[in-house]
């Protein structure tokens, strides 16, 4: 059994959700695991509504961004693969966090917070666009298909630094930092890193990004590593979940 607050309020429950006796149990018992994810859903949800009007209005003037090394990369629709999974890739890696390594969560929200943050308002002041996409697909395959749906539903602008790449380097260094659920596997943690690679590489291949926003997420995400990965740094500092179970655990 563990002991929950819900304002000052105690209740003890069961510690799996199956074992709960009713629906009033279940609810509360929802409400102590997924407490912690209502800071990073929220923020997400007013970080969606800011790229989304970064999308739809239109600007005066962008910053077309482009590298001689952009045209030494050929365009390679099968890594349309490895790019789409970057969804399951992060949204898989932060739910295994969230309810098998708090503490590895909290320093990848704060990790994902802060780059997200400064994309959108660097998006603001100096927005960008690139013309690396191809006028016709050179093939036609189930993959070109795929990256035609993509470019017609995803503007070739707001792109540096490319949050693709950043949010990637994201999971990838948490997977390093944990042994929480399947990360105690070594093949998990070398899968994981070889997997990010891949869809690092496939903002280039597939033309949705630049080498200039692939090397300003880089840059981006080392000091920003440092900060939560190195040094610790967390939005939470227990405060929420941790803090209600340690007060919990003082009355056992």
């Amino acid at each position: 059994m563990k002991n929950f607050y819900l304002g000052k309020k105690e209740y003890r429950l069961p510690d799996r959700f199956r074992d709960c006796s009713g629906p009033k149990e279940r609810f509360r018992y929802f409400l102590m695991t997924a407490e912690d994810a209502v800071p990073m859903f929220l923020y997400v949800v007013i970080y969606l509504i800011w790229f989304y009007l970064l999308e739809h209005v239109d600007r005066e003037h962008y910053y077309m961004i482009h590298t001689a090394l952009d045209d030494r990369i050929p365009f390679c629709e099968y890594f349309i693969v490895p790019y789409d999974f970057w969804f399951v890739y992060v949204v898989l890696a932060m739910v295994i966090f969230y309810f098998k390594d708090r503490e590895i969560y909290h320093r990848t929200c704060a990790f994902l917070a802060i780059g997200m943050t400064l994309f959108v308002i660097s998006s603001t002041i100096w927005p960008t666009m690139l013309d690396l996409r191809p006028a016709v697909m050179p093939r036609d395959n189930f993959f070109t298909r795929v990256i035609g749906i993509l470019y017609r539903t995803d503007t070739p602008t707001n792109v540096t630094p490319s949050i693709h790449v950043y949010n990637t380097i994201a999971i990838m260094a948490a997977a390093m930092h944990t042994d929480g659920g399947m990360f105690r596997k070594k093949a998990v943690k070398a899968a994981t890193q070889i997997i990010g690679v891949l869809i690092i590489l496939s903002t280039v291949f597939i033309k949705q990004h630049s080498t200039f926003d692939v090397g300003c997420a880089l840059l981006l995400a080392l000091p920003v590593y440092i900060m939560c990965f190195v040094q610790g740094f967390t939005f939470n500092h227990g405060r929420i979940f941790s803090g209600r179970m340690e007060k919990a655990a003082e009355h056992q």
